[in-house]
């Protein structure tokens, strides 16, 4: 795994553990494409950040600054690492991605949100269904933010809460969803 594009490209990231299931290269990549002049300057949200490759892809682009979340430990030391080894500097926090939504609910907004959880939990709950029906993900989008939703292509998902699906494409067994706020037009 290796940053696409920007000023790091081709440096090759460090994964915490054989269990995670980070984004592949190509997926990546087609996703930055989509978003094309959307990066540069943009405010990041990184949530179920895993190694930060969606982050710091981001940052490597010119996006303004980035914030990683992930709850593991492991992801977390290799975040760093990988942040060090790109020469990028971001926000990085160690909390379960939906108590951090809900604690800047209303105080901080971005601009792209990526998210990639887990396609279940410890529990078995849909990581993005629970996600999607979280009323403070919305308070986290400025007017005109992007959702980047990873999820599997057989996952189920529930309404939408306020969003409307931009773009719904599937890689394999990964399903991509760009979304924006219902209602809103996209510059």
């Amino acid at each position: 795994m290796r940053i696409i594009a920007g000023a790091a490209k081709g440096i090759l990231l460090k994964k915490p553990t054989s269990l995670l299931r980070p984004t592949m290269d190509r997926v990546r990549a087609a996703i930055f494409s989509i978003l094309g002049e959307r990066v540069p300057y943009a405010c990041v949200l990184d949530l179920f950040a895993g190694t930060g490759a969606m982050g710091i892809e981001a940052l490597s682009r010119g996006a303004a600054d980035a914030t990683l979340i992930d709850h593991h430990s492991s992801c977390i030391e290799a975040i760093k690492n990988n942040l060090i080894t790109t020469r990028l500097r971001a926000q990085v926090e160690q909390m379960d991605a939906l108590a951090y939504l809900t604690r800047i609910s209303g105080a901080f907004a971005f601009d792209l949100i990526f998210a990639d959880p887990p396609y279940a939990d410890e529990q078995g709950n849909n990581l993005a269904s629970s996600l999607l029906q979280t009323p403070c993900l919305l308070h986290a989008m400025k007017p005109e933010a992007l959702l980047i939703l990873e999820c599997d292509r057989k996952q189920f998902l529930p309404g939408l809460l306020g969003l409307e699906v931009l773009v719904d494409r599937t890689y394999g067994t990964t399903r991509v969803l760009i979304m924006k706020k219902a209602n809103m037009e996209v510059v």
